[in-house]
């Protein structure tokens, strides 16, 4: 009997790896099967119960074509069965005794399997070069970790002391946080009248480093007299960030309406409470990742939430980046809005739907709806409304602005949440009556400064990456974050839209 089980999906994409990325006549199958293996034990977070649903109606596989379960040594006496350094490895990795449990051993290790395919599925194509893709997602990573003491680290840690030095300023380097596509230095200024020099300087930085349009972002920290200066990794050493943590992240958060945007410069999971932002404005011109981090935001919303506790209003001028949405069950008002009519239709009975929640509120002599929630004596959903581009909806009516600064004011109170993105982020779009009851703010690369101001009320957004690379000023913070949003692909929206359904 079998130990290893693939859907139809998953065993379709073994054999185009197998015939197409390896490029050898004599490929095994079973040795994508170990490639996913290991892909998937590169990532921190154990697969979830999801990948269970991709055994039926495929290829199946033995232990020892898996692990080298009882094959003898080769001809030159090289040890060909891992299965206990395997087990091992998984035991210590889940944090269980899998020896002793043969199931769940077979179990974990099916899971691992298909996630690791998964991921092949989202991140490689015919067109790329697999052993590229595989030395990037496999051995650079390890590598980057390693890099911090090594000779790379050391080299343009020296090149930015030359550099500061060649501006006169006097700094010493406290730490070094090395992330996938950036290190950050942070700099201890001995005189602090020296950080207008340094900002002025950043560009001759530049160039003094060799980044060529590469800029670094110089941000303050909460520490006396310490700056952070952000400098990108040259493009061989970046990394993208796998989606695969968002829903065990969203599921072991203690965060009401938790957000799962992707990790921050050192490494680390990145995410935060909706209900406490509470509203949010998400810019970034046309290859920047906006759209991306929107779907992170929304498959944060499907995975953490029941129809029964959260309704999505969603509005999409563009007509495509929410289609995938349309037959949701947390849908709120059953379809996704894209014509003005429907825009202003939602939007008037999103208005109305507070208006009743404060009524509801009174009557129960509650101030806001976490009390009602928490004492029983409300059981309402919370709603969060997502714009996908709002400079298309306000350029087709300005009247819909008056129903959104109604809801920025009033509706956090009642359970009901603004998440709203643009490409154009000027003074015209975004008003002041709006921006100043949107204090949540996530910017990701746009053309101008003074964008960057509108958004963030600071320079830098101007200098960042793209690709989800992006500034985050969340409410009652003074210092910002600096987050690499997760690639979020089709199959990731697919699958998790699906198990909604």
């Amino acid at each position: 009997m079998a130990d290893i089980f693939l859907n139809a999906d998953d065993s379709r994409l073994v054999k185009e790896l197998t015939s197409f990325g390896l490029k050898y006549d004599g490929a095994h199958q079973y040795w994508i099967i170990r490639l996913a293996l290991t892909k998937s034990l590169s990532i921190k977070t154990p697969p979830d119960q999801s990948f269970d649903s991709h055994r039926t109606g495929g290829n199946q596989f033995h232990l020892r074509q898996v692990t080298g379960y009882g094959a003898a040594p080769d001809d030159n006496g090289n040890e060909q069965d891992f299965d206990l350094a395997i087990r091992a490895i998984l035991s210590s990795y889940h944090e269980e005794d899998l020896f002793s449990d043969n199931k769940k051993y077979k179990n974990f290790l099916n899971r691992h399997i298909c996630r690791g395919l998964s991921e092949f599925r989202s991140g490689w194509s015919r067109s790329h070069d697999f052993y590229g893709y595989l030395y990037q997602e496999l051995v650079e990573p390890v590598a980057n970790e390693k890099q911090i003491a090594g000779e790379t680290s050391s080299s343009r840690l020296e090149q930015l002391k030359e550099a500061l030095h060649e501006l006169g300023v006097s700094a010493s380097v406290k730490e070094i946080l090395r992330g996938a596509r950036l290190e950050r230095f942070l700099l201890y200024l001995n005189d602090v009248s020296q950080y207008d020099v340094l900002k002025r300087g950043v560009d001759k930085l530049s160039f003094q480093m060799g980044l060529k349009n590469s800029a670094p972002v110089l941000s303050h920290t909460s520490e006396r007299k310490v700056v952070s200066l952000d400098i990108p990794l040259p493009k061989n050493e970046q990394r993208t960030i796998s989606p695969a943590p968002l829903e065990q992240w969203v599921g072991n958060s203690e965060f009401k309406i938790p957000i799962w945007l992707g990790q921050t410069v050192s490494g680390e999971d990145f995410g935060f409470d909706l209900a406490e932002a509470p509203h949010l404005l998400v810019a970034g011109t046309t290859g920047s990742g906006k759209s991306v981090c929107i779907h992170s935001i929304i498959l944060s919303l499907l995975s953490g939430n029941s129809p029964e506790k959260l309704k999505l209003a969603l509005i999409d001028p563009k007509q495509v980046e929410f289609a995938p949405y349309n037959g949701i069950p947390q849908l709120y008002d059953s379809k996704v809005v894209s014509f003005i009519d429907d825009a202003d239709s939602l939007l008037s009975n999103l208005v109305d739907e507070m208006e009743e929640r404060n009524r509801l509120l009174a009557d129960v002599n509650e101030s806001n709806l976490d009390v009602a929630l928490a004492n029983g004596s409300l059981d309402l959903p919370r709603i969060v409304l997502v714009v996908e581009e709002l400079a298309d909806l306000l350029m087709q009516s300005k009247e819909l602005e008056g129903y959104l600064v109604r809801l920025a004011q009033k509706a956090r109170s009642v359970g009901i949440h603004l998440v709203l993105a643009t490409q154009r982020p000027d003074s015209t779009i975004l008003t002041g009556l709006l921006r100043s009851n949107i204090p949540s703010r996530i910017c990701l690369l746009v053309q101008k400064s003074t964008e960057s101001k509108i958004v963030i009320d600071e320079t830098g957004s101007e200098k960042l990456l793209g690709k989800g690379d992006m500034l985050i000023k969340m409410s009652g913070e003074q210092e910002l974050h600096r987050v690499h949003g997760a690639m979020i692909t089709e199959a990731d929206r697919t699958r998790i839209v699906g198990r909604v359904r």
